[in-house]
């Protein structure tokens, strides 16, 4: 990854999505979201092997109402909604929403707002409206208390809401796989606003997922795909306990 910065608190990489986005070209769209490898977007094919295993996992059909948490710039969004019936996307980013609405809004079928994912899902009107919901290559920089409240509301009042796909998480046990070069300092592979976000192993989310009443499969992309080595995904679906 590519453009981060120092904290002035921390001494390793840092990142800042919002400032990172306004540096880029306003049309760059996957190097606005940092979807590339040593500062080159990653190529189509691989962005079609991103989009084909969402659309594998969640198994979208046209009658799902999509939410897309921490969108960016509804880059990806857009690939999804010839799938289902609507979709919403949210992030935190006001620029990264604006672009997401110049480019790829299409009212009132595909919308997208300017608000942290557990902020929307604690307090949006009509959750029940809602059939799948998505985070992909973001959830890892959601805090500890955001990451649980967004799943635990999710299970609460999204009740129409069977299947979440959480894509391109940091795996904590191959950590060093990523970290060739240097050591991680203290810390930072608990930060959300370290380079990568939280790391965690799979028992580790899958643990915080049962907690907040979802059953977690994991899965991997195919073995060219960029990331691979040092990451995974995760299908969340309601626990058959909590049921």
């Amino acid at each position: 990854m590519s453009n981060a910065t120092a904290s002035s608190d921390r001494n390793y990489p840092t990142v800042d999505y919002d400032a990172h986005a306004r540096t880029c070209a306003p049309d760059a769209f996957w190097a606005q979201v940092k979807r590339t490898v040593h500062g080159k977007p990653v190529s189509e094919e691989q962005i079609e092997w991103i989009v084909g295993e969402i659309k594998r996992k969640l198994a979208l059909v046209p009658e799902d109402v999509l939410l897309d948490l921490a969108c960016g710039n509804g880059a990806l969004s857009h690939r999804l909604v010839e799938d289902c019936s609507a979709l919403v996307g949210v992030d935190i980013s006001e620029y990264l929403i604006e672009v997401a609405n110049r480019h790829f809004a299409e009212p009132p079928r595909v919308t997208f707002a300017a608000e942290g994912a557990a902020q929307f899902v604690s307090a949006h009107a009509d959750p029940q409206r809602f059939t799948k919901v998505l985070c992909y290559g973001s959830f890892a920089y959601f805090s500890e208390e955001d990451a649980r409240t967004t799943l635990r509301i999710l299970n609460e009042r999204f009740v129409n809401v069977n299947s979440i796909f959480i894509g391109n998480l940091p795996d904590r046990d191959r950590a060093a796989a990523f970290y060739a070069l240097r050591e991680p300092q203290p810390g930072e592979l608990d930060d959300p606003r370290a380079q990568i976000g939280i790391w965690r192993t799979r028992e580790a989310f899958a643990e915080m997922a049962a907690a907040c009443g979802w059953d977690a499969q994991f899965s991997a992309m195919p073995g060219e795909f960029f990331s691979v080595h040092y990451r995974y995904d995760v299908l969340l679906r309601r626990s058959k306990e909590g049921a």
